[in-house]
């Protein structure tokens, strides 16, 4: 899961403790901008400062172009870990950060192994791989009142015979550090969409005693094409269709997530620390610090 989203969906997805070490014995009351903070961190991180929590997710990636049926182009693993920190405001209150960093790899559809060359049927070629790491992804901090002490925070999820259920969805259209200066005459902006399904146990979500909440989740990524794909601006798209849940801890992550971070990301065993303040790092981002620019030659590339 990429991007600026993650700003924008830690945002919506609210979240503090009441005592950043524990949490309170009575039941979390969700009418309550307090509450629905409490709730909303439980699902995100812990009610614990520091710990750390493990998020994966696994499925597929299609195209979708004009004229032509979709194509299954790989399947996706992926994991983020992540910690919150409380932070006090006099005025907004009890709230949090969340920082976190995050892996997702690609796996040859028929075998499940990690690929990194990749036959792209648009082009009858290979072309490397680059799989997400992205480090940090981080949230701004999120309180229940704002500057001028009015509520902010309320609970988005709806209950159902005692379950709850909250979905967001998040259009994404800004500059693009891949793209040249002129983007607003003549285009090239990131443009994408995701969208997330969280849910869980309303009776496990409001126990005070937990710090945590068991939570599984759905997402759906729409993207233009990976930059690694060298698809050189050719119509059509990407969509990711992915379900996931929250993990007890590392050793619960899947066998191929597990040999990528040991044998070339260990930093991705831990979250970043709480005060970390670098910025964000997305799939476009990190192609740019990896990748040599080129100009394109007349006539383009085959």
């Amino acid at each position: 899961m990429t991007q600026k989203i993650r700003g924008v969906v830690r945002g919506m997805i609210l979240g503090v403790c009441l005592t950043g070490s524990a949490v309170a014995a009575d039941n979390v009351d969700l009418t309550t901008p307090e509450g629905a903070i409490v709730a909303n961190r439980k699902i995100q991180c812990s009610t614990i400062d520091n710990r750390p929590v493990f998020y994966t997710w696994q499925g597929s990636a299609f195209s979708r172009r004009r004229g032509e049926a979709d194509q299954l182009l790989f399947k996706v693993s992926g994991m983020n870990v992540r910690q919150c920190v409380t932070i006090r405001d006099e005025k907004r209150g009890e709230g949090y950060r969340l920082v976190s960093r995050e892996i997702m790899i690609y796996l040859d559809p028929r075998t499940g192994k990690i690929m990194d060359r990749w036959r792209n049927p648009f082009l009858g070629r290979d072309v490397d791989v680059m799989h997400v790491a992205n480090d940090p992804v981080n949230q701004p901090p999120s309180f229940p009142y704002s500057a001028s002490a009015k509520p902010v925070a309320r609970w988005y999820g709806t209950e159902i015979t005692g379950s709850w259920f909250m979905n967001l969805t998040i259009p994404l259209f800004y500059h693009n550090v891949l793209q040249g200066e002129y983007q607003k005459y003549v285009g090239g902006a990131y443009h994408a969409a995701e969208m997330f399904n969280f849910m869980g146990e309303t009776a496990n979500l409001i126990d005070g005693r937990k710090d945590t909440a068991a939570v599984k989740v759905g997402w759906v990524r729409v993207s233009e094409w990976l930059p690694w794909m060298e698809m050189q601006g050719r119509e059509g798209l990407v969509y990711v269709h992915a379900a996931g849940k929250k993990l007890n801890g590392y050793e619960d992550l899947s066998p191929e997530l597990k040999e990528y971070i040991e044998t070339r990301a260990p930093a991705y065993k831990v979250p970043p620390p709480g005060d970390d303040t670098r910025p964000n790092a997305t799939t476009w981002t990190v192609f740019k610090e990896q990748t040599r620019p080129e100009k394109l030659p007349r006539g383009g590339y085959r």
